[in-house]
């Protein structure tokens, strides 16, 4: 059973990922100490699968009888079968996992005085690192979700793109290779002050992409909400299922950001991007064709490679 068929059916998750979808649907609904509880399972599940109920229930500052009757109001058999399926999604994701595990291993070492830096170089630790984000990342696209997502970019009447400070690069990625194989693709908020005007475009039945990472840009948030509110058909790209993007998400696409230095990276962002331009280039079939024929036509006209 789908994720988005478990929403709407009422049946218990029998899957992390349903779980998830549950979560999410029901939000708005959870009271204030069921939210917290979601919250730390969505944000945490490698975690909370071998925590107590005490252990959650301190955790999140709740009561241990509380964080039971969250498990059985999911349609659960109790707390264990909560735990079981977040020890589900690790089972599935155990070569990755161990991997991940050592490169972070790896760069959080630091030889002592006079010791050779023999594999410590930080090259070859961000190489690693963003091999096993893309790696991840890829690995959990659930696939009915992906090809929602292509479709709508694919079909929508207009495609708008944001994201702003750090994650304006990504967006601004997305925007430019999605205009290479379709028409009416804008890419918000590059300029100061012209995100409200730029927002008027927004009709119902459009695509609003929005790409945030955590600490997540409150314009984005925003205008986020705003586009879902006005009938647009949303996708969000972010990092974590308790993004405030995906709340308000038709589709939530999520990229791992681990990275050795303070800044997060982006490079599974990157790789997400472009698998999915080259996606929405497929499912146009001739009409990419057409719009890419056009835009070599422009770029020998005006010469602009040398």
């Amino acid at each position: 059973m789908t994720a988005a068929r478990q929403a709407h059916d009422g049946t218990p998750p029998a899957t992390f990922e349903e779980l998830v979808a549950t979560l999410q649907r029901r939000h708005a609904e959870l009271s204030p100490a069921h939210r917290l509880l979601a919250e730390r399972i969505v944000a945490d599940p490698e975690g909370v699968a071998f925590m107590t109920v005490s252990e959650l229930a301190a955790a999140t500052g709740v009561n241990e009888s509380t964080v039971v009757r969250f498990a059985t109001a999911l349609g659960l058999d109790g707390y264990r079968d909560l735990t079981r399926l977040c020890r589900d999604r690790l089972r599935a994701e155990a070569q990755l996992l161990r991997r991940f595990a050592e490169v972070r291993a790896r760069a959080a070492h630091r030889p002592a005085d006079g010791e050779p830096a023999g594999d410590l170089d930080p090259l070859e630790q961000a190489a690693a690192l963003d091999q096993a984000n893309v790696a991840r990342t890829l690995v959990r696209v659930d696939r009915a979700t992906w090809a929602a997502t292509v479709e709508a970019l694919a079909t929508a009447p207009r495609v708008h793109v944001l994201g702003l400070r750090k994650c304006h690069a990504v967006a601004y990625l997305l925007a430019y290779l999605l205009r290479l194989v379709r028409d009416d693709v804008a890419s918000l908020g590059a300029g100061p002050g012209t995100l409200v005007d730029e927002l008027r475009r927004v009709g119902p039945g459009d695509c609003f992409v929005g790409v945030s990472i955590h600490r997540y840009s409150r314009a984005t948030v925003r205008a986020f909400e705003w586009a879902a509110a006005r009938g647009a058909t949303t996708v969000a790209l972010t990092d974590n299922p308790s993004s405030p993007l995906a709340r308000h998400a038709t589709h939530a696409l999520f990229a791992e950001t681990t990275s050795v230095a303070v800044m997060r990276s982006l490079t599974a962002f990157t790789s997400l991007v472009q698998a999915l331009a080259s996606a929405v280039a497929v499912e146009r079939g001739v009409d990419a064709g057409a719009t890419l024929a056009a835009e070599e036509e422009l770029l020998e006209a005006f010469d602009v490679y040398g």
